[in-house]
């Protein structure tokens, strides 16, 4: 496993790098998480020059959690992904979704957001990974059973791979996290 340091600009495109490489070796699908979208304009770019593009899933959250009607991708990076026919997923968060109104409204700490706080141990890469493997799988574009390499990151940027095999969102505890290719010390 690659340790990468925390918040280093330079994370991204090394775990691109990582994950790239990892989802030719296993002919996987790669998933990439993106809230503002640069992410996955690099991945898309990366993914097009070895060949996997149509391998490739871009992650990104619902509308609304930036405010009523907004979502955080910028439209410059949406035009980017869409032009170029990418795989783009926009779905709630499998790990707080509906349940952060509960804890936000009630001050308290609910069963799933556990789940993501455990993950965080690991890195809040891994708890995103496994996040955007269940809204992928949720989503139906890629295939129940098979491992993937999946892309996550720190607040701005990529810095973890791992290849997991994801489960439904209703059945979040199947997920089997097969390697932690990179992670953030």
């Amino acid at each position: 496993m690659v340790s990468l340091t925390l918040n280093d600009k330079d994370n991204t495109r090394r775990a691109l790098e990582i994950a790239i490489d990892e989802a030719v070796r296993l002919s996987a699908p790669l998933l990439v998480a993106t809230t503002f979208g640069a992410t996955a304009v690099e991945a898309l770019r990366m993914a097009q020059a070895r060949g996997i593009a149509d391998r490739l899933f871009i992650i990104t959250h619902v509308y609304g959690s930036r405010g009523p009607g907004v979502n955080a991708m910028l439209e410059e990076h949406r035009k980017v992904l869409t032009d170029a026919k990418a795989n783009l997923i926009t779905a709630a968060h499998a790990l707080s979704g509906a349940e952060r109104a509960l804890s936000t409204r009630f001050s308290g700490a609910y069963p799933v957001e556990i789940i993501a706080h455990t993950l965080r141990m690991f890195s809040q890469g891994v708890k995103v990974a496994v996040e955007i493997g269940a809204m992928a799988l949720d989503a139906g574009a890629i295939p129940y059973g098979a491992p993937v390499v999946a892309v996550g990151g720190t607040g701005h940027g990529a810095d973890t791979v791992t290849v997991l095999t994801p489960a439904y969102t209703q059945d979040i505890f199947s997920t089997k996290i097969h390697e932690l290719l990179c992670k953030p010390y």
